[in-house]
Order: structure tokens, then sequence, then C-alpha cells
């Protein structure tokens, strides 16, 4: 019987230790459980129980159109601050031109006339002075247009008409031919016309076959053609066998030689165009005159429209001392 009571008594306290136990445990859960609904209602509260996260790999070079949103972001503004600043830039150098430029055309402002390179500025410079003179060159009507004092000393001082035959080109075959008359002092254009002249252009140095005009001034003294006189001022020599183009030539070059007027390069003055007479020798050429146009470069000559041809003819007086200024626009225009 006592031993029973022994046993008994055991187990109740054994259900007693064990009852405390669970009481215990049960107080930390409760007070566990509602820290844990705090925490999951507002995980913000206590940053130091929150999960870390884990760091994303870096991206792979070369996929920008995968890179995250604010990287591409972070590049556009830096693109905008380089553009920016680039744009500043340009405006304070272009500002800064602006000043140089001003500053550099005032200093020729002043009275009295400028030269060489200054004179260019002062041209640009006047502002409130008054307005600019043209940047054209003015052309003194005492000397012929384009033709440089080499050869302008050339011209006799008692002519009076100058044919100016003006070449496009050192190597070109198109030209110009103006007419000017002396009155006074000054030089005044009475006609101008399209032309052409040498097939291979032009030659201070030509020489038989070349195909290339002489440069030069030379005199003009008589006329001739197949055709019979229009009324020319020159000796006029109508010879429509030794004006006839070769047989031989296209149809094209028919009429070349209806009108021409003699260039006096290496022949006898006041004999007819057509004497062969070639005083500096064969080998320098001759035979060079201006004649009618066929709408193509020349052996040497220079031609022009049959128009042009007897406007020529019934201007040019040997009482004025006609002469032909004739080569490339260079070359006329060399000092």
């Amino acid at each position: 019987m006592a031993s029973q009571w022994l046993v008994s008594g055991g187990k109740r306290r054994r259900a007693a230790a064990s009852r405390e136990r669970f009481a215990s445990q049960s107080g930390e859960f409760q007070t566990v459980f509602p820290i844990a609904r705090s925490l999951r209602a507002h995980p913000a509260t206590v940053p130091s129980l929150r999960r870390p996260t884990a760091a994303r790999p870096p991206h792979p070079a070369g996929r920008s159109s995968e890179r995250p949103a604010q990287s591409a972001g972070s590049r556009c503004h830096h693109g905008r601050v380089q553009i920016d600043s680039a744009r500043r830039t340009t405006v304070v150098v272009a500002a800064l031109g602006t000043l140089l430029a001003t500053l550099s055309a005032c200093g020729t402002a002043g009275p009295g006339p400028a030269r060489g390179h200054a004179a260019q500025g002062a041209a640009h410079g006047r502002g409130a002075q008054g307005p600019a003179p043209s940047s054209a060159p003015t052309t003194d009507p005492t000397r012929v247009p384009g033709v440089g004092p080499r050869l302008h000393r050339r011209i006799p001082a008692d002519s009076r008409q100058v044919v100016a035959v003006y070449g496009e080109d050192e190597h070109s075959a198109d030209s110009r031919v103006v007419l000017y008359t002396r009155q006074g002092t000054h030089w005044r254009p009475a006609g101008s016309w399209p032309a052409h002249n040498g097939r291979k252009g032009w030659t201070t140095d030509h020489h038989e076959g070349d195909q290339r005009s002489p440069v030069g001034v030379f005199t003009l003294s008589d006329a001739g053609g197949v055709l019979a006189d229009p009324g020319s001022g020159l000796p006029y020599d109508r010879d429509e066998r030794a004006y006839a183009p070769p047989p031989q030539w296209d149809a094209a070059h028919r009429h070349d030689f209806d009108y021409v007027i003699a260039i006096d390069y290496n022949r006898v003055k006041g004999t007819p165009p057509k004497d062969a007479t070639r005083p500096w020798g064969a080998d320098r050429g001759g035979g060079i005159w201006l004649h009618m146009d066929h709408g193509s470069g020349t052996s040497a000559c220079v031609s022009v429209s049959r128009q042009a041809m007897e406007s020529l003819l019934r201007t040019l007086d040997p009482a004025r001392d006609p002469v032909v200024v004739m080569g490339d626009r260079a070359s006329l225009s060399a000092g």
C-alpha cells in the first residue's frame, strides 16, 4: 500500500512539472507570436530583423538594351551634361570669334587710303562711319579691262581700237571677243561675242601644228574672204578659190573663211591674208586669222559668228591703228 502511494505521488509530481513547463512555454509563445505578427504587418519597423537582399550579379557588357533603366537614365543624364557643356563652349568660342573679327576690322576705318590686305579689311569694317565700298575690283577706264601691265605696254600709243580675246583657260578652246574703242583716254566696250580659239588652248611659244593660239598683242591690217566685201574699213581681198576650205574638210567648215581678218603674227603686213610668207620661218606657224565660227576649237585662229565678223569688218579702221590682244585670262592679266 505504501509503495503504491509513493508511485502515485511521483506521477503527480511529474505531471505537475509538465504542467509548469507547458505554462512557461505558452507564455513565451504568447509573447513571440504578437511580435511575429507585427513584423509581418510592418516589416520596415525593425530593419535589423529583415532578411538581407542578395546582390545581383554584374550585367554582361555589350548588352545595353538589357541594362537596368536607372543605369540608362544615368547615362542619359551624363550625356546631357556633356552636350550642355559642349553647347556652352561653342557659344563662348563663337562670341570670341565675333569679337576678334570686329576688332580686326576696326583698325583700318580711319581716314586715308588703305593698301594691300588692309584695304580688304577696311572694305568690311566701316560700321557706323558709312556703307562699305563694293568688294568688286574697280576698273581703270584708261586701261583695257583684264589686261595686265606687261601686255598693256605693247598696245601702240596711237591705237584707238582693241579687239580683246579672253580665253577661258590655258587649255580651253572657249573664249570671248570684246571690241573696245578709245574715246579720249578711256576705253569703252563697243561689242562682245562668244568665240573659240585653238583646240588645245593657248601658248606663249606657238609652233606649227600645236593647235594652240599665240598669246600676245598683234596688229590688224588686212582682210578678205570668199564673200564680197561687206563694207570693210580694212583692205579687203575677195578670192573665192584661195579662201575656200579644202574639199576634204567636214561640211561644218565650209563657211569658215567667208570672212577673214589677218592677225599679224609671222606675216607681212599690207599683203592679203592668203599670202603665205613667214618672216620667222615656217616652224613658227602662220595664217592665223579671225574668221567665222564652226562651233568648236580651231587650229590656232580665233572664230566668231558671221554677225560678229561683219561688225568687226565694218568697224575696224586702219586710221585708228587696230590691234588684237589675245590669250587666256591668266596670261592676259599677268603683270
